[in-house]
């Protein structure tokens, strides 16, 4: 292994000859040399213990300079704690230095060490490099701080070395100065530069959860709405990504960016919506948005910018449980597409879209195989996956087959910052514990140069990354490492020694394994996806509707819902929920019964569109249960008719149907799609057929006659009526005496007969 490797040009210093001559006094005493031969365990509770070295909690909260060099003066300071319920007094605080560490492997294992252990943990300095603490109550902690200056140290040639901080003391139930605490960490010592400096590429990702919905707003803009708006405090100052900005632009880095969070963010300079309950309300961070996005495009002017696919897919999940559902793998080629169009688009730089990052880079053949169908040439693994039996550690790039290289991350460096970082004791030590390890690389093969890649946690926090940024400022003499990109590392000469076979599926780890997305997660997907692609094809403008949901779907075999499966599922259910009440948007309205009397008639189905855009490309089918009675459209039983209605509108579809004989006729009522896929549900109504029979028709011809019949005598009875009083009113016009008249005309009567109208006198 290459952990286990030895660190070349080590010579014996102050501290290894101490421990061997300390080694020679204890070597008469049986139980004592056993527990110098081999720490175990067992053997370090018994003398922790037996001392209780654990009384008293020591934290290292600042160790400066991390990495010193000849003529500098080391400063440790922390906290002391008594964690007992009795006084801790004449107590001491001492440095203790040595031994030099020998492979990568011991510095783990020291690490993790916790209390005193004689014959491992050197002597105390001595001299004046103490500080003393008369009296410790119980529960209570003060503070420490020493300076010693490197060359009292006793410090040979460059080397990791164990830097111990103990209290020493005595209380009532253990009389005599006793090591009651102590703290280990690393020194690293490497006074000049190295003849060959290891390569060091150092991943900074900037990554997020999903925080878009399906949803958009129904103006031309289609403002996008967030299921929350919690995405604002990560940008904001003081925020996790506001500080993974501020912190990465100042440091040797190579950028891992998901584009979905940078198209988020841009989403949010702009007019958004957020959910609330029920109801939606208007975002209001878009300056926080413009801010963050502005400082991110100053940071990447002139670096590398790896583009991850679209929403950060989970390919582990993919290749182990959703490459058996049918169109899974579908969405990570246009993701890969999408992942670079995004960030051209925002930050303005062209990223390197060809890197697949698997979760703590474990990987097996079906991960690689999913990774390499999303477009990717170079996956980044890690070498407690990619594991190497050499006695150093080898460079990270390496071919592996079909033009693919497996990029190799360190695991021990890339795990180096995931505890707690809260504290500053927890951060000193990781920040030690990693320049050591980095400075153990090179000391393996010191006449070798190397190339190492450090991928670290995918979200690192707030006090995780700046942890990762003190680590980094440590290297910036640049002694043992030179910083590389990412891209250049892919393309390092590699390793002839090197594993290049991919682990079998056996060595996935099972822990990683039970994070994965179900198989039921991507069979919601693929339902979401039929549902999409039956509704695209009837839209007059399905980029609306298809856009937003494919990204959704995207986000929804996301990395980030790993741990988080609960959210994953409602994040799912929302959108399949909204994209349904889409679809309903155009549907059949409910019919009632009808009655046909006669041979003919004309049946009426109404189609409504509630959609704000238009639809077409749908066909409505009606069938007639029997065919018997009721025959549509010229003697079938089914009739199809083309269907095309604008937004918010509705159309009255209809049918031409001739009947048969009476009796009741089951319809049913169906909107298709013009390639034959229905569409929403189907309506069933009845129609009543009643033939109207020739005796019918006899007596409603004989009803017509006899009304015609009345309307004829009635029309002669008006016209005479009407001419008798047009005589009359002729016969008053016609009187000879006229009162006017002063001579009344006395002619001789005629004898001819009366005129018409006219008065006569007999």
């Amino acid at each position: 292994m290459a952990e286990a490797a030895d660190i070349q040009g080590t010579h014996p210093s102050p501290a290894r000859r101490w421990l061997r001559r300390t080694a020679s006094v204890l070597a008469g005493a049986p139980l004592l040399a056993g527990l110098l031969h081999g720490a175990t365990a067992p053997s370090a509770a018994a003398a922790e213990t037996a001392t209780g070295s654990r009384t008293v909690d020591v934290s290292l909260d600042t160790l400066s300079p991390s990495a010193p060099v000849e003529g500098d003066t080391l400063t440790v300071s922390g906290t002391v704690t008594n964690q007992s319920k009795q006084t801790v007094t004449d107590a001491t605080v001492n440095v203790r230095v040595g031994p030099r560490m020998t492979s990568r492997s011991e510095i783990e294992a020291v690490s993790r060490r916790t209390g005193f252990l004689p014959g491992s943990d050197p002597a105390p300095l001595g001299g004046g490099y103490k500080v003393q603490i008369p009296r410790l109550a119980a529960g209570i902690s003060t503070d420490f701080k020493l300076s010693v200056p490197v060359a009292k140290l006793g410090l040979d040639d460059g080397g990791v070395y164990q830097l111990g901080v103990s209290l020493s003391g005595q209380t009532s139930l253990q009389s005599g100065e006793q090591v009651l605490g102590i703290e280990r960490t690393f020194l690293p010592y490497q006074p000049e530069a190295a003849e060959k400096k290891t390569q060091l590429t150092y991943l900074w990702p900037l990554i997020s959860s999903a925080h878009v919905s399906a949803e958009t707003g129904t103006d031309d803009q289609q403002t996008p709405v967030f299921e929350n708006d919690d995405l604002a405090a990560e940008l904001a100052p003081g925020g996790r990504l506001d500080h993974m900005v501020t912190l990465g632009k100042e440091l040797p880095v190579t950028w891992v960016i998901d584009p979905d969070l940078l198209a988020t963010v841009d989403a949010m300079t702009k007019s958004y919506q957020v959910k609330n309950g029920t109801e939606t309300v208007p975002g209001t961070n878009q300056a926080v948005a413009e801010r963050w996005l502005d400082s991110l495009e100053k940071a990447v002017v002139g670096r590398k910018v790896v583009a991850l696919p679209f929403a950060d897919p989970d390919i582990a999940s993919l290749a182990h449980r959703g490459k058996d559902v049918p169109g899974s793998l579908s969405h990570l080629r246009p993701a890969t597409e999408l992942a670079g169009s995004t960030v051209e688009t925002i930050l303005h730089v062209k990223p390197s879209t060809d890197f697949a990052w698997p979760v703590d880079g474990a990987v097996d053949p079906s991960i690689m195989d999913v990774a390499t169908s999303a477009g990717a040439r170079k996956v980044i693994a890690r070498s407690d996956s990619f594991q190497d039996d050499l006695p150093y550690t080898p460079t990270a790039a390496r071919p592996i087959g079909g033009g693919t290289t497996a990029v190799v991350s360190d695991a021990y460096l890339s795990t180096a910052f995931e505890g707690d970082m809260l504290t500053a004791g927890s951060s000193t030590l990781a920040v030690q514990k990693f320049l050591a390890q980095s400075l153990a690389v090179t000391l393996e093969q010191p006449d070798r140069q190397r190339s190492i890649v450090v991928a670290p946690q995918r979200m690192p926090t707030t006090a995780q990354a700046q942890t990762m940024a003190t680590a980094l400022r440590g290297l910036s003499a640049q002694r043992w490492t030179q910083s590389l990109d990412l891209i250049a590392a892919s393309a390092v000469k590699p390793d002839p020694d090197a594993a290049t076979t991919v682990p079998s599926a056996s060595r996935y780890p099972q822990a990683l394994r039970k994070q994965e997305l179900p198989v039921q997660a991507f069979r919601d997907m693929q339902d979401t996806r039929g549902q999409l692609d039956d509704f695209k094809v009837i839209l007059t403008q399905p980029d609306r509707v298809v856009t937003p949901f494919g990204n959704a779907i995207s986000r929804e075999m996301s990395t980030s819902w790993r741990g988080q499966a609960p959210a994953a599922s409602l994040y799912r259910i929302t959108v399949q929920q909204y994209l349904k009440s889409l679809t309903k948007g155009v549907q059949l309205v409910d019919k009632s019964d009808l009655t046909l009397s006669g041979r003919s008639a004309t049946i009426p189905v109404t189609v409504q569109n509630k959609l704000l855009q238009g639809v077409d490309h749908l066909v409505l089918r009606l069938t007639s249960g029997n065919k018997t009675r009721l025959k549509l459209n010229g003697g079938d039983a089914v009739a199809e008719l083309p269907v095309k209605i604008n937004g918010g509108h509705s159309q009255s579809v209809k049918f031409t149907a001739s009947a048969n004989a009476n009796g009741p006729v089951p319809m049913t009522a169906q909107l298709f799609t013009q390639d034959g896929t229905p569409y929403g549900q189907p309506m069933t109504f009845t129609v009543k057929v009643s033939e109207i029979t020739a005796t019918v028709m006899l007596v409603i011809a004989g009803g017509v006659l006899l009304l015609v019949l009345a309307g004829a005598r009635m029309y002669t009875q008006r016209k005479r009526a009407a001419a008798r009083n047009a005589e009359a009113e002729a016969a008053e016009d016609d009187d000879p005496e006229q009162p006017s008249d002063p001579t009344p005309d006395t002619g001789p009567e005629s004898g001819d007969p009366s005129g018409a109208g006219e008065k006569v006198d007999r």
